[in-house]
């Protein structure tokens, strides 16, 4: 779990260089709250479906980077794709392999209605479920949907005695 904390402590750190830009669609504070619960969501998904819970919930601190860079929620997430993989490789944390499967998680983490990679999906997963805990309403059908595929009675009890 090691790994998690100290990204998550670049991570912040980075959100720290960023705190000039005053002029954001969700306040400083969401994003530094949103990075740990998604970490803490994106890790119960993994294990839950077979997928490295380290490397997942990692995916999930960083899937809104391209946000916490320039504020904006417009076409975050393709924004983030590079400097993600600048600052993930500067982490020194991942290798190669790892810091392609989280860029690529990040770039497409905002096309909810399309399935991806196993990481892919938790990030999705996660960043719908952790909005939704908050309280924020889901803006685009797609979103909405995936959630209510979370919260279905079935799905947290498909490996539980449920009646």
């Amino acid at each position: 779990m090691n790994k998690v904390l100290i990204l998550q402590g670049a991570l912040l750190a980075e959100i720290e260089k960023y705190s000039y830009i005053t002029e954001r669609d969700y306040p400083i504070e969401w994003e530094q709250v949103h990075i740990s619960s998604c970490a803490k969501l994106g890790y119960l998904f993994a294990e839950e479906r077979g997928v490295d819970p380290i490397l997942a919930a990692c995916a999930c601190a960083v899937h809104d980077y391209g946000r916490i860079i320039t504020g904006k929620q417009k076409n975050h997430a393709e924004v983030g794709y590079e400097p993600v993989m600048k600052f993930l490789r500067g982490t020194g944390l991942f290798t190669e392999e790892e810091v392609a499967e989280i860029g690529l998680s990040v770039k497409n983490h905002s096309n909810k209605a399309e399935v991806g990679t196993p990481l892919e999906e938790i990030v999705k997963d996660a960043d719908v479920l952790d909005f939704h805990q908050y309280g924020y309403e889901m803006p685009r059908p797609e979103q909405q949907e995936r959630l209510n595929r979370l919260l279905t009675f079935s799905h947290f009890c498909h490996n539980l005695p449920c009646e």
